[in-house]
């Protein structure tokens, strides 16, 4: 979400958040959202009679306040059939992996998971979210190397560093009508710098 902030603020990605929901009360992006005067709100589920109910709660909030593209950065749950019904190819998720390896966990556990499979090469994928976890079609990513010395911890915040990266030129080709799924493939109208290797930061 900062990143995304900061893309606003500096130019970069012609867009508006027009609001921010979490279920964490104490989730530091509720507090930079408000920050940056974007609405927010917390839905934590034990407000709510079921899972079901939250979501449909968090959902009539982001229709309310007219949002056209849903951003998951960082949500934490599996967002309910309704959703992904109301926004088709709409709402785009981040994932600390090069999906389709590593998909299903939860940060850091990709990141784990691509140590102890002793891989050499991770990175980030932005991808459709569909009712298939970590199965939508692919919109872009970004490769960055294993290192022999690397952590979790390390190699976290370097892919963390391309997610910021990446997500607002994601965010970007939505705003200017670029981006269109055609046969569970995402193709990007006009030409896009390709680099399949990004800088290690």
């Amino acid at each position: 979400m900062q990143a995304l902030i900061d893309a606003i603020d500096e130019g970069r990605l012609n867009a508006e958040i027009v609001v921010v929901m979490c279920n964490h009360k104490n989730a530091p992006g509720i507090e930079r959202a408000r920050a940056a005067g974007i609405a927010s709100y917390v839905f934590v589920r034990r407000d709510y009679a079921s899972r079901m109910a939250q979501h449909d709660a968090m959902l009539a909030c982001a229709q309310e306040h007219g949002a056209e593209l849903i951003v998951l950065g960082g949500f934490d749950r599996i967002l309910s059939s309704a959703w992904v019904e109301a926004y088709p190819n709409r709402i785009i998720n981040i994932h600390p992996s090069l999906l389709p390896a590593f998909a299903g966990g939860m940060n850091p556990k990709p990141q784990q998971d691509a140590l102890e499979a002793g891989v050499k090469i991770a990175g980030c994928t932005i991808h459709i979210a569909t009712a298939d976890v970590d199965a939508g079609p692919i919109i872009a990513q970004a490769a960055v190397p294993v290192l022999m010395d690397d952590t979790v911890e390390t190699l976290a915040n370097r892919i963390l560093a391309q997610e910021h990266r990446l997500l607002p030129q994601v965010v970007q080709w939505f705003a200017e009508g670029r981006a269109h799924v055609e046969n569970d493939s995402v193709q990007i109208v006009g030409a896009i710098p390709s680099r399949w290797w990004s800088d290690a930061e």
